[in-house]
């Protein structure tokens, strides 16, 4: 029988580490119950199921500085943010503040339990950056890309939307698109080298992918369609 993702959770390890400042504290305290989802109550119950904007969906946004550059630029999309990490959390809230962005929701948790509490066919997007690639045999089955989560996936994403992966761990990269072609949901369609090593137009950079750059890491971006 299937494992039932939708009841587990995968968070492991810390969810806060750096000591927080000041005014990260003061928006985690006043800021962050506002822009929270909480998934124990229904969709239809949540303002989201009001907006008539395209809904697309980061998964791990670390620090969020892709999502508040991408929220930025398409004022007229709404964004979900998931993160586990108090700390990321935390610096999106300052740049959500600072550039005064209205147009980002966030999950503290598992991004699992947002996507199974999300209608059918409501993502136009949705954005899998640099997620923790359990380098170990005995981990990898915490790897978010599975044959399991590729079907939750299909269900919330609209027929022809993106799937958009970057990860610098060529490891990663091949189990990945293992599960891809074995899915009937998703078609990668590479027409040429350039099209995973180079970023998608306009593609804000993080700090994760400008140390991976130093350090001699180089980034695979795959651009997912799902298929029907």
């Amino acid at each position: 029988m299937a494992e039932d993702l939708t009841k587990k959770s995968y968070i492991f390890g810390r969810q806060k580490c750096k000591k927080l400042s000041a005014r990260q504290q003061n928006l985690v305290e006043t800021l962050l119950p506002k822009l929270k989802i909480n998934p124990e109550t229904p969709f239809e119950a949540d303002s989201l199921s009001q907006c008539d904007k395209e809904l697309w969906l980061e998964i791990g946004f670390g620090g969020g500085e892709h999502l508040s550059a991408t929220a930025k630029v398409n004022p007229d999309i709404q964004f979900i943010g998931c993160e586990p990490f108090l700390n990321g959390i935390a610096k999106l809230l300052v740049a959500i503040e600072g550039e005064n962005l209205e147009n980002i929701r966030i999950f503290d948790h598992d991004a699992r339990k947002i996507i199974n509490w999300l209608p059918a066919q409501s993502l136009s997007r949705i954005y899998l950056l640099y997620p923790d690639p359990w380098p170990k045999k005995r981990h990898r089955k915490r790897r978010f890309v599975t044959a399991e989560t590729l079907k939750m996936l299909a269900r919330v994403l609209k027929p022809g939307a993106d799937f958009i992966i970057a990860s610098d761990i060529g490891d990663y990269i091949r189990t990945s698109l293992s599960a891809i072609e074995q899915s009937k949901d998703f078609v990668w369609s590479p027409q040429s080298r350039k099209d995973w090593r180079t970023p998608p137009e306009g593609w804000p950079s993080t700090r994760y992918e400008q140390k991976a750059l130093r350090e001699g890491r180089y980034p695979t971006y795959l651009k997912v369609k799902r298929t029907g």
